[in-house]
């Protein structure tokens, strides 16, 4: 027995210490290299994805690497994992470590030159991969895209309820705020709608018009926040939240009784023109706008505030001015990311905007991580992903994502990664070391 258990002891170690090596030698690898591993990846499925499912007897090529096909049919989990071994992860990792040495240098050269050359390299090839990876389904786009929303209205939210401390309810109003601001400019001035009749300007002007109308989403999204914000920062503790929830049923409420904009019926009709680039173009500013914040002084004032409000306002920091800045900076991201989920589902109804919604919108924040940037792109996604998956699952789907979260709040109070924002130097600099033991 005690022979067995050392035997068990040492096998663990051994486990431990291989997971330890590979891990290391991941990390050794540049982001570029992982990228670029990624890009071939999407380009082969693109070129032999439909040939393989057919040779292993799947009926498609898996949408969402097999995994909505899992709950569908489970029998096809052994051909799935091996699509995905030898599509993505195979792939992946030969291109990845077959060029490290290339990419240690690229990485090298960029960390002396501007940060904005090292973001735009690797946003272009993020642009890429996911260009050629949607261009297999309409699914895939769709699911992509409203990721990609989800990512920018989990920063917003972080940023009222992670950095400036409050716990905030009202993240749906400002975003139907923001969809039907927006989709009333576009409908009005570029589309023959049956709510507002003939359009009054050229089609052909929308797209070109179309961040305008985004800006107007998120310009009412921010005066609905100050609606709030006024009669809220006037008290303290969880009169916020109380009010901010209030104010959700309010514009959920108003919207349903405006005739002229659909009522309960919700409106629809409005332009496809959330396309991937975009959606992809609105997202990295979202987040390259928002980091900058919270590292900015104003950024740093709204985390002493958080901290110690009287402390805060005994260093000469105007406490309700940046509370209010900020409070209405979240919700002028949420209002934009509302214009562009509208013009992508091209439908949008009073109902679509409450409680299902604010619940997915905090687990996003809180699986992610609190005063996290890196933990809002991370959260979102993955929650967004784990959610598409369970399609299949219907209600059901809210008995494991609540357990997920569960799970989490017990093992790791904070989120998965709190407390980070992106540096791009930071991301580089680890490679140091690999290129010179190579040199």
């Amino acid at each position: 027995m005690v022979t067995d258990g050392v035997g068990r002891q040492g096998m663990w170690m051994r486990l431990a210490a291989l997971w330890g090596w590979v891990w290391r030698s991941a990390a050794a690898v540049p982001p570029l290299g992982w990228l670029i591993g990624a890009f071939c990846a999407a380009v082969l499925e693109l070129l032999i994805g439909y040939e393989l499912a057919i040779m292993l007897y799947l009926p498609k090529v898996p949408p969402l690497f097999g995994a909505t096909l899992l709950f569908q049919n489970p029998l096809l989990f052994p051909a799935t994992l091996l699509f995905d071994l030898l599509v993505y992860i195979l792939p992946v990792c030969a291109v990845a470590f077959g060029t490290q040495r290339l990419t240690d240098r690229a990485a090298a050269f960029l960390e002396h030159r501007p940060t904005w050359l090292a973001a735009l390299m690797h946003l272009v090839l993020m642009y890429a991969i996911l260009h050629v990876w949607t261009e297999a389904s309409a699914y895939r786009l769709q699911v992509s895209k409203l990721v990609m929303i989800a990512v920018m209205l989990t920063l917003s939210l972080n940023v009222i309820n992670g950095y400036m401390g409050e716990f905030s309810c009202s993240h749906p109003g400002f975003m139907a705020l923001g969809a039907y601001a927006a989709s009333v400019f576009t409908l009005v001035l570029f589309t023959q709608d049956r709510l507002f009749g003939p359009a009054l300007l050229p089609a052909a002007l929308g797209p070109f018009c179309y961040p305008l109308a985004l800006f107007i989403g998120g310009m009412t999204a921010a005066l609905g926040a100050l609606v709030v914000a006024i009669p809220s920062f006037r008290t303290r503790g969880d009169y916020l939240a109380i009010i901010s929830l209030a104010f959700m049923f309010i514009v959920k409420s108003a919207i349903e009784n405006i005739e002229p904009v659909g009522g309960p019926r919700g409106m629809g009709g409005q332009p496809n023109w959330s396309t991937l680039p975009v959606v992809f173009t609105a997202m990295a500013l979202c987040i390259w706008i928002i980091n900058n914040f919270v590292r900015s002084t104003l950024g740093k004032a709204l985390n002493a505030v958080r901290d110690n409000e009287t402390a805060a306002d005994a260093m000469t920091i105007n406490t309700r001015r940046t509370k209010m800045v900020a409070f209405m900076f979240g919700a002028f991201w949420a209002g934009v990311a509302g214009g562009l989920y509208a013009h992508e589902v091209r439908h949008v109804t009073p109902g679509g905007f409450g409680i299902q919604m604010l619940a997915e919108q905090l687990a996003m924040v809180y699986f992610g991580g609190l005063n996290s940037v890196v933990g809002s792109v991370v959260g979102a996604v993955s929650i967004s992903m784990v959610s598409e998956v369970l399609k299949p699952l219907g209600l059901y789907k809210w008995l494991v994502i609540p357990l997920i979260l569960i799970l989490v709040m017990i093992f790791r109070p904070t989120g998965l990664i709190a407390f980070r924002d992106f540096d791009i130097k930071r991301i580089l600099a680890p490679r140091k070391a690999a290129l010179k033991r190579r040199e």
